[in-house]
């Protein structure tokens, strides 16, 4: 009866994952993920080099898209690809992930869906110009929860979850688990060997910042201080505050703009 259902819910997510929709939802969503890495990457590096103040994130690279002359357009093409993105994501969490069956990926797609909803949500405040400093809300959110009993526990917790996805994707990139998720007998050699080192640099990369966010998040739980939490600005500030901390920031920089090289690779070359 088990096997039954399972095949079941496989054939369903076959069938959500092999429409038109699904397919458009997909590849709006993997590009638009792909330019917010090479946006936040680039405001890295010019952060980096001291060439800019913004924060080092989502939402420093959006304000900076939105002063741009093509801003506008921009942004909403964004918040459209993050809304596909939460959307595509969202129709794994219910009809199940083709080729992963079981709960665990479900929930994957579902923490994804929820965290491009919020950057959907981010982009159309900025463009509304209510947009607050993302990494002052997540040290307020961080404070408030603090405040409550037990909540330090959940703070580390949430950090150290945070620390072991990032070691899963630095796991991911040096194994290259990420090769069985693209098509890649429609590559040319050369090209497929492009793709996987990119795929690789970046993807350990950004679990390099992802364990450092992770880091601060259980630093501001073991000395009661939301300061030390933050997202990938403040990892990145971390970096730069250490020896040679200049030069290491940058390449953390340029790994996550390599990362959104990649996710456009993905949008183009992904099984979906």
């Amino acid at each position: 009866m088990h096997s039954l259902s399972s095949q079941r819910a496989t054939r369903s997510a076959r069938r959500a994952s092999h429409s038109p929709a699904a397919h458009f939802l997909a590849r709006a969503g993997l590009t638009a993920r792909g330019v917010i890495y090479i946006l936040v990457g680039w405001v890295a590096v010019l952060v980096a080099l001291g060439h800019s103040s913004r924060e080092a994130d989502q939402q420093g690279a959006l304000q900076m898209l939105a002063g741009k002359p093509y801003g506008l357009v921009s942004l909403w093409l964004l918040a459209i690809g993050f809304a596909a993105y939460a959307l595509w994501r969202l129709s794994e969490a219910a009809f199940g992930v083709s080729g992963e069956p079981g709960t665990g990926p479900r929930l994957k797609s579902l923490a994804r869906a929820v965290i491009y909803a919020f950057l959907c949500y981010l982009a159309v405040s900025v463009i509304a110009g209510k947009a607050g400093s993302q990494s002052g809300k997540q040290q307020d959110f961080t404070a408030s929860v603090m405040h409550h009993p037990a909540g330090r526990i959940l703070v580390g917790v949430v950090g150290l979850i945070v620390v072991v996805c990032g070691i899963a994707l630095v796991i991911e990139g040096a194994r290259k688990k990420f090769m069985k998720h693209l098509e890649t007998s429609r590559m040319k050699p050369e090209t497929r060997r492009a793709v996987k080192l990119l795929g690789m640099t970046g993807t350990i990369a950004r679990g390099v910042v992802f364990g450092l966010v992770g880091i601060g998040i259980i630093a501001a739980a073991v000395t009661h201080k939301a300061s030390e939490s933050g997202g990938i600005d403040k990892a990145l500030l971390t970096v730069r505050n250490q020896p040679f901390g200049e030069f290491l920031m940058l390449l953390a920089a340029l790994g996550l703009v390599i990362f959104g090289i990649y996710g456009l690779c993905e949008a183009r070359w992904r099984k979906v």
